[in-house]
């Protein structure tokens, strides 16, 4: 008969508390890494540089003496001389030499139009005016024998005179020949479309394979203009002065033009020209200064700011410029006052020393030098290098 089963031994079955557990100190360790994470993304954005938004004013100069501040006005800067070039002959464009940008000289070849035609016209006509030559020639020939034979009583009076109008009808055929030589040759020098004056090229308004035509003969799909080219040596800025303060304007009346793309910097201008009448809607007499500085980036139909200097007094010691800046743009702090500038999307400090008030500005005796951009209605927390982005003004 078989053993039976030993039965298990159930006081050898116990639980063992000193081994300890490594599953749950690994769920323990998650909380901690996600809150090093956050506290990580917190510092970065806390430590990120700030861009604060402000709004500007300009700080302007003007001459001393005569009371009030400076005349300004808004317009745009034009190219005295600008010129839409169009070829003088209608035909296809076959030839474009220049694109935006170009210098050209004054006669040189821009583009050219399909000339086969007018090729075939000045062969026929130097063809011709050739023929006319033979002809004359001729005709002379048989004028100086027929006088000969009239000498010698062999030829009549009516004959010699015969002779002398054939040759001088060719001698005449033989000078309308060569107009038409001249003619031909006119037509062909015009399929050459050439500057008309020493400049740049502005924009190009057609393109090789399309139709152009004179200015006055283009319609439906012919184009007219081929390029827009300007000397930009004459640029000049327009500006519509209110008529109550056109008498404080003159010709040769020196003049600051800053332009809204580089508000940071002034160009040397002069007045040019007052347009000797008024615009009845807008009560405004149109101005044209014209910029002294050359500079690359300055370019036509850029809006601009004009600031009419005033006169100089005959007084050297009261003849210093006057530095103009916004009220709303002066901080004091205890006895010390200040500005904020902006300096390449930055914020600089300057103190400055205030003279009398005028209106809504204060003369700046030391401290500014004349159009720089100034923070309006500082805030207190405004700091020295702090980044800030330029908030557009009403008006």
């Amino acid at each position: 008969m078989p053993d039976a089963p030993t039965p298990p031994d159930l006081a050898r079955l116990r639980i063992r508390r000193d081994t300890p557990s490594t599953a749950a100190p690994r769920r323990r360790v998650w909380p901690f890494v996600l809150l090093a994470v956050a506290v990580v993304a917190v510092a970065a954005v806390a430590l990120r540089p700030r861009t604060t938004e402000v709004a500007v004013g300009s700080v302007s100069v003007s001459a001393a003496g005569g009371g009030g501040g400076s005349i300004s006005a808004n317009g745009y800067v034009v190219a005295r001389t600008k010129a839409s070039v169009s070829a003088k002959i209608a035909g296809r464009l076959v030839s474009l030499g220049v694109r935006e940008g170009s210098q050209v000289r004054s006669g040189q070849i821009i583009a050219r139009i399909e000339s086969s035609i007018y090729v075939a016209a000045l062969n026929a006509a130097k063809a011709d005016a050739q023929r006319a030559d033979v002809e004359r020639v001729q005709a002379r020939r048989d004028f100086d024998r027929a006088t000969t034979l009239a000498a010698q009583d062999v030829l009549s009076r009516a004959e010699l005179d015969a002779t002398q109008t054939r040759a001088d009808a060719a001698a005449a055929a033989v000078a309308t020949a060569r107009a038409q030589v001249e003619l031909a040759r006119a037509n062909l020098e015009n399929t050459n479309v050439r500057a008309p004056f020493d400049g740049t090229v502005l924009r190009k308004d057609a393109e090789v394979g399309e139709i152009v035509a004179p200015s006055a003969a283009g319609g439906g799909l012919t184009r007219t203009a081929i390029v827009t080219m300007a000397d930009l040596r004459t640029l000049e800025v327009e500006v519509d002065v209110n008529e109550a303060y056109i008498a404080q304007i003159r010709n040769g009346q020196d003049a600051g033009v800053t332009l809204d793309a580089y508000p940071d910097t002034s160009f040397r201008a002069r007045v040019r020209q007052i347009v000797p009448t008024a615009d009845r809607q807008k009560a405004t007499v149109q101005v044209k200064v014209s910029i002294l500085d050359r500079d690359p980036r300055i370019l036509p139909e850029m809006g601009a700011k004009v600031v009419f200097l005033r006169e100089a007094p005959k007084d050297a010691a009261a003849a210093r410029p006057q530095v103009l800046v916004p009220s709303a743009a002066v901080a004091r702090d205890g006895a010390s006052t200040r500005v904020w500038i902006v300096q390449d999307a930055k914020l600089v400090r300057r103190d400055v020393v205030l003279g009398r008030e005028r209106g809504d500005q204060f003369e700046v005796r030391e401290g500014l030098d004349g159009a720089e951009s100034v923070v309006l209605n500082p805030p207190a927390t405004l700091k020295d290098g702090q980044r800030v982005r330029v908030r557009a003004t009403a008006g």
